[in-house]
């Protein structure tokens, strides 16, 4: 007989992905501002600034469209099937929710996402990305 999934193990998982994709966004751009007047070389790497600039873009693109994050989509399908009817299954649990979720209208998410993303771009044009890995050197040709 097989066993059951952990459907609670997962959706916790789950959740806290989504927390970690929550702090790169949120933390990429004062990371890119305060790197690029220190010298971090990394924050401009390309592959840093794409996937950064490719996570707003999405959140953005929900929001507008009325659409949850399909990582909050899948957590709670899994705590449907762990027979979970709240978020009071663990200790992650309760304080990441606590953290991530806020009660208020679409809109107003949407405004906000919009908002960040505009400075995500302003960051981009301001501190352009380059396709070098950093510490090497351009062949200067």
């Amino acid at each position: 007989m097989d066993a059951p999934l952990p459907y609670g193990a997962l959706a916790d998982a789950v959740l806290v992905i989504h927390f970690a994709v929550v702090l790169f966004v949120v933390l990429g751009l004062p990371a890119i501002v305060i790197g690029n007047r220190v010298g971090w070389r990394w924050v401009n790497t390309l592959w840093f600034r794409l996937s950064h600039l490719v996570a707003i873009g999405v959140v953005v693109a929900q929001a507008w469209v009325g659409q949850y994050c399909l990582l909050t989509v899948a957590e709670s399908w899994l705590r449907v099937r762990a027979g979970q009817g709240g978020y009071e299954a663990s200790f992650i649990q309760h304080w990441l929710h606590t953290i991530l979720f806020y009660e208020a209208p679409l809109w107003q998410f949407a405004l906000a996402y919009t908002t960040f993303a505009l400075l995500v771009v302003w960051a981009w044009l301001r501190y352009p990305p380059h396709g070098r890995r950093p510490g090497v050197a351009s062949s200067g040709a």
